[in-house]
């Protein structure tokens, strides 16, 4: 464990994080364990904490020969402590690419649906400061904005009335294996974790060396604290900017009041306009580099400027007239049924992973953790177990 914290401060530390998202009567919560030492500490410790309101599940990808087992020691682990357990597979066809991305989504799809099945409006993980960082330093080596900077998020909303929380987010991993060591608590090793074919194992090895030039984990946590305070600021500046510059439209578009969101910082009226995509029905991922080659150096100068423009983004026509009124609506069918977005030169996947990356909303789509554990080039996804 860390050489400031003695045994007793940790123990009380645990404690304390897990009593802070518990601490709700009658709240029901789902733990997700894989059996790895985060995910076996949060079960342990956990454990006499909500009396009859916890309930721990597994999910199974089945991307590799020893997930079933390892789901069963986990279930057994679970019975000893009188938790009940449920292994939640994946069985749906695996797709031809996006593997990664899509074990993601069924991840937490599974979990969400277990949870609205037992009444749990709270799912946790075993997260740690160490995901945290190695999230933040990915997300630096992609050029992501505040948003992405900002990490992984302590709790946040996984669907209507479901909280996924990150009890341990502030604790280095060191700590939760020596707490399972010195209570002895049995936990499961993942190889693929030091596996330097993959993305997320090869910038773990650089971390020790970026330690010793003072860049260690607590300050890559401590970068997210900040991006996400900053973030947090410019939403709220982009919400209120784009409530003000909302007028009247017809069913199915957004007429904003274009003058009023160029006068703004870009910094607010990007996020403005990334708002209104989402409320005009935008689909597909959301990317900044797409969202700023649009918004920056052709929407904004034109309503600066006062000459019309007309581009589309996300399956959505954004039109800008020379009065400075803004639309979005939907764009009409190409021929052969799609639709054309100012994205179809757009560079390959920044983050290298397959899957939706949101870098300047709330929190990027996945959980990072484990899905860029599976990036590697030319190679499958296998969900790891926590490390």
């Amino acid at each position: 464990m860390s050489a400031s914290l003695s045994a007793a401060t940790l123990r009380a530390r645990i404690a304390g994080t897990l009593d802070a998202v518990l601490s709700e009567p009658g709240a029901v919560a789902v733990l997700a364990v894989s059996g790895g030492p985060d995910s076996t500490a949060l079960m342990h410790a956990a454990a006499g904490r909500a009396p009859g309101r916890l309930h721990v599940a597994t999910v199974d990808h089945r991307l590799r020969p020893e997930s079933g087992a390892e789901a069963l020691r986990v279930a057994a682990d679970a019975a000893r402590l009188g938790l009940p357990h449920r292994t939640l597979v994946w069985d749906d066809p695996r797709p031809a690419t996006g593997l990664q991305a899509a074990a993601r989504t069924a991840r937490y799809a599974l979990l969400a649906v277990f949870a609205r099945e037992i009444g749990a409006g709270l799912i946790l993980t075993g997260h740690t400061l160490d995901d945290q960082a190695e999230t933040v330093l990915m997300r630096l080596i992609a050029g992501s904005g505040l948003g992405g900077l900002a990490g992984m998020r302590a709790a946040r909303p996984l669907g209507p009335g479901l909280v996924l929380a990150r009890p341990f987010l502030g604790i280095p991993k060191a700590d939760l294996v020596a707490w399972c060591e010195a209570e002895g608590i049995a936990y499961l090793r993942d190889p693929s974790n030091t596996d330097g074919t993959f993305t997320r194992a090869r910038l773990r090895s650089l971390l020790p060396q970026l330690k010793r030039e003072g860049l260690d984990a607590g300050r890559l946590a401590r970068l997210a604290e900040r991006a996400a305070r900053d973030e947090a600021a410019l939403q709220r500046a982009a919400a209120e900017a784009l409530a003000a510059a909302r007028r009247p439209a017809p069913a199915g578009g957004l007429r904003l009041d274009g003058r009023a969101l160029a006068s703004c910082p870009d910094a607010v009226a990007l996020r403005a306009f990334d708002r209104a995509l989402d409320e005009a029905g935008g689909e597909g991922p959301r990317r900044l580099e797409r969202l700023e080659r649009l918004v920056l150096p052709v929407i904004l100068p034109a309503l600066r400027g006062g000459w019309p423009v007309r581009r589309t983004l996300r399956g959505l026509v954004v039109a800008a007239t020379a009065a400075g009124e803004v639309s979005l609506r939907a764009a009409p069918p190409r021929r052969g049924g799609t639709t054309k977005t100012v994205a179809a030169d757009t560079p390959p996947e920044l983050l290298g992973k397959g899957g939706p990356a949101t870098y300047i909303g709330p929190e990027c789509e996945e959980d990072p953790t484990a899905a860029a554990e599976g990036s590697r080039a030319g190679g499958l996804h296998s969900p790891r177990i926590d490390r």
